[in-house]
Formats: structure tokens, sequence, C-alpha cells
């Protein structure tokens, strides 16, 4: 049987990957993320801010960890990222274009665990609540003037 992560020891494996860096101006890899499959592998990623939107989250670099390896199914998630120097530690939620790839991934997506705290975990449904395209007979009808 694989071994389950606690949030705390997946926070830790996400803070061990942050080493902030300025390049020209923006900061590389302040924020670390740790993930876990189904098969009980752990994947870890650093963001890469370019300050243009194009950069790549912390989660999506695990993430393509992951899927480089033939591994597709998330189990566990956390995004961490250190304020230095005070070095106090905040658990991110993830941001859209995250939790999209996230649910883009698999049919039981849904159920993905996304830490939020040493104490707090809430499933992707949770976060993306709205997820579906609705149904043909649920989109309004165009009024006439």
């Amino acid at each position: 049987m694989i071994k389950e992560l606690a949030n705390a020891e997946l926070i830790a494996l996400a803070l061990a990957v942050v080493n902030p860096k300025q390049i020209n101006g923006y900061t590389v890899g302040d924020v670390g993320a740790a993930l876990v499959t189904d098969a009980g592998t752990v994947y870890r990623g650093v963001c890469i801010d370019t300050g243009s939107g194009l950069g790549l989250c912390a989660e999506r670099a695990a993430i393509a960890q992951m899927v480089t390896n033939k591994e597709y199914r998330i189990k566990k998630i956390v995004a961490v990222w250190n304020n230095n120097p005070t070095k106090e530690l905040h658990v991110l939620p993830p941001c859209g274009a995250c939790r999209q790839t996230m649910l883009m991934l698999s049919e039981d997506a849904l159920d993905i665990e996304v830490v939020l705290g040493h104490d707090k975990s809430v499933r992707l449904a949770e976060l993306l609540p709205y997820h579906e395209w609705p149904d043909k007979e649920d989109m309004p009808t165009p009024q006439a003037d």
C-alpha cells in the first residue's frame, strides 16, 4: 500500500524547491509546488514569473514533470510561497489556469485534493463549482426586440 502523505509533508516538499532569484527584474522560483499521483510518485516544480502573463506557475511546472514521466492522475497538490526575507510561509490556492489544467487531465480530476493549509484541503470540485458547459435546453432563449 502507498503511504499517504500528510498535508505538512507535502507542504515541506513544495517548500524545499523554493529558491527565489531575480533575473532581468523578474523573480523566479519563489513559489514551489508538490503533487502526489495516484501511484504515489511526487513531482515538484517552481514558478517562472515573466510579468507578461506568459510565465509558468509552480503547479503547472510540477504537472508538466508528471506528464513527462507518463503519469496523468493527481491525487493531491499544494503550492507555497515563501515571503523573503521574513521566511513567512503562505500556502496558495491554484490560479484559474492551474485549476483548468488539472480539470483537463482526467475524468476524476474533480476529486483532486487541493491543500490549502496544514489542516485544510478541498476537492478541486469545490474550487470549480460551475465547470461544465450548460445543456442546450439550459441556455437562455434570446428575446425578440
